[in-house]
């Protein structure tokens, strides 16, 4: 069936099937977000454009984002700007998977791959601008295990709410845009306002990570393993 990639409102119905059924609708935010998202991939998958490419970029612009910080003076404000790109980007390449129906599982694996790729490649130039080394790890280490968490999760079964944090990705991309752009445009306070900024992430990262085990346990404490496979089979 072809998909109509004008079609706004289907891509929203599309986008929340794909969410556990999360009503996107029902948060303003989530609405800016999917219309920007719309806006920029709609011409994207009109020319037939692989979703894949868009995620490969927006690995590309990951891992620019920690390099281009590392060079220190008024660099990180382009790295802020790239965060920026790298926010979009992840967004553009879920609409284009939706309006083309190419959304894939393996789609999915490298744009999460990608995404941690990002986070840590702005933990990394935190760090490389003065934040401490032990934070920034544990703000590292947090961040990887949340993921982790939602991954195993979601394997057995659990999905919407289950999987959903206050802290999450969106707040660590204006966390780590913020900071680079502070530390860019006034680079005499760049160690002082990188080192919050890792503080604040890692403290978003404890109570992501809590409220995760405590949703998660609360769904799967006494259930069989893979209950689906056991009602397909």
């Amino acid at each position: 069936m072809r998909v109509d990639v004008d079609d706004l409102e289907g891509y929203v119905d599309r986008w929340s099937r794909a969410h556990g059924g999360y009503d996107a609708r029902s948060s303003p935010s989530t609405m800016l977000w999917l219309r920007i998202a719309h806006r920029l991939g709609a011409p994207l998958a009109r020319r037939g454009v692989p979703p894949t490419r868009v995620t490969l970029l927006g690995g590309v612009v990951a891992v620019a984002v920690g390099a281009v910080a590392a060079l220190g003076g008024r660099w990180p404000v382009l790295a802020a700007a790239l965060v920026v790109v790298l926010a979009l980007l992840d967004g553009v390449d879920g609409a284009v998977a939706e309006l083309t129906d190419s959304a894939t599982g393996w789609g999915r694996v490298v744009d999460q791959l990608v995404d941690r790729v990002g986070d840590l490649s702005m933990v990394a130039g935190l760090w490389a601008l003065g934040a401490p080394g032990p934070l920034c790890a544990v703000a590292a280490v947090l961040t990887v295990l949340d993921e982790a968490i939602r991954g195993g999760a979601a394997a057995e079964g659990v999905g919407g709410v289950g999987l959903v944090s206050f802290p999450e990705r969106p707040a660590r991309l204006v966390i780590g845009g913020v900071a680079l752009l502070g530390a860019g445009v006034v680079p005499s306070v760049a160690g002082t306002t990188v080192t919050v900024a890792a503080g604040l992430w890692t403290l978003l990262a404890v109570v992501a990570t809590v409220q995760l085990v405590v949703n998660v346990r609360r769904q799967l404490l006494g259930r069989p393993r893979n209950v689906a496979e056991r009602e397909d089979s």
